[in-house]
């Protein structure tokens, strides 16, 4: 689909001190872009993907979340929703969102009818409403999910609006169902 610079991939390192160009020739990646650690479609990701991390790496691919925040703060918010040990990267400057394409939403993807719709649903679920704090990220960044495989992103689903729910298992069949034709 889309080569990345080798050069930039091998300056990206996860909190387990190993970048994502060695990382991404071993086995694909399923990259997680994260909005804010305060927002409420980001703890509903986080859970998620807690729920069904175990089945993506049975699959053999590696579940890497892109986030904001300190590597401290991630590492805290990532244990408090069952993702202990999972690799992080912190990218505070956005410099790599803004590689991968995710942009900043407009008023409509941040604040629009179906996120609105969305947030009474995760509220309903039982997440908390959101919390702006500079130390969680910028609150209009847009998320999304990459597979990366040898450099290469192999499959992207980008959020239309925030309040969009990732499909992991769904994206990772797309992406085994790719590798055979």
């Amino acid at each position: 689909m889309m080569r990345v610079d080798p050069e930039i991939l091998e300056a990206i390192y996860t909190q387990k001190d190993e970048n994502l160009l060695e990382l991404s020739q071993r086995q694909p990646i399923l990259l997680i872009f994260l909005r804010h650690f305060g927002c409420t479609f980001c703890k509903q990701t986080m859970s998620d993907l807690a729920r069904v991390r175990d089945q993506i790496e049975a699959k053999g691919l590696l579940p890497i979340i892109i986030h904001m925040a300190s590597e401290e703060l991630a590492t805290k918010r990532l244990h408090h929703f069952n993702l202990p040990n999972i690799g992080h990267v912190s990218d505070p400057d956005l410099s790599l969102y803004a590689y991968f394409g995710l942009k900043k939403g407009t008023f409509s993807q941040l604040y629009g009818l179906k996120v609105v719709v969305g947030g009474m649903k995760a509220l309903a679920e039982g997440f908390s409403l959101p919390t702006a704090s500079k130390e969680y990220g910028n609150i209009s960044q847009m998320p999304g999910v990459f597979v990366l495989e040898t450099g290469e992103i192999k499959l992207a689903f980008i959020h239309s609006t925030v309040a969009d729910r990732a499909n992991y298992m769904q994206i990772v069949a797309d992406y085994l169902a790719l590798k055979i034709n």
